[in-house]
């Protein structure tokens, strides 16, 4: 009895400690790439790089990724899972739908004016276009639905349908790419904001 125990339960706690270690080799390959891209450039580092500074082997590394386009392409899709989590989380957060709308816009614009640090080459390539257009989306429907119930407890203007007004938001918040400090950030979101107020 004791044995049939013992078997149904470590080969569960072996699985799991597995993919935990599959997680952390992978997360680090993708760390020390992005890391060593953005000192030396998009077609300066090697695989053998990326390996040597991970601390594996190369043919482990062969073993997560084929190259290292797959490897900047999983880089960037983390990126965007991860900024669109903090988005939603910020978007289901306690608060009036106004508060949750400037966290939003603010958490946006933040995430927006990191971009300034990066490179450009690295931008364009790491943007294939389904993917981007599929966060926008998800993202314009966050803010589209915050403006929509703010606009229902009556303080957001009426003339213009909240799409028109979350597509205005998010295009005024890519002039966050050019700021440098939290307070020039926290005014473009001020004078968004300002923009949706209802008037009179």
């Amino acid at each position: 009895m004791l044995v049939v125990v013992y078997c149904r339960v470590v080969p569960k706690l072996w699985n799991e400690t597995i993919d935990a270690h599959r997680r952390e080799v992978r997360d680090a390959i993708l760390d020390t790439t992005a890391a060593l891209v953005f000192e030396h450039g998009l077609r300066a580092v090697t695989m053998s790089q990326v390996a040597e500074h991970t601390g594996i082997g190369r043919a482990t590394l062969y073993k997560y990724f084929p190259d290292m386009d797959a490897i900047l392409h999983a880089w960037h899709a983390r990126q965007i899972d991860a900024h669109l989590r903090l988005l939603t989380e910020t978007s289901d957060a306690p608060g009036d739908p106004g508060q949750r709308l400037a966290a939003v816009l603010t958490a946006y614009a933040r995430i927006a004016a990191t971009a300034r640090s990066h490179d450009t080459e690295m931008i364009k390539f790491l943007h294939p276009e389904q993917q981007v257009l599929d966060a926008q989306q998800r993202l314009r429907a966050i803010v589209e639905r915050l403006i929509a119930d703010d606009a229902a407890a009556g303080r957001v203007r009426a003339d213009i349908s909240p799409a028109e007004l979350a597509n205005y938001c998010l295009n005024a918040l890519t002039a966050a790419t050019v700021l440098t400090t939290d307070a020039e950030i926290d005014r473009l979101v001020d004078l968004t904001l300002d923009a949706l107020r209802r008037r009179g």
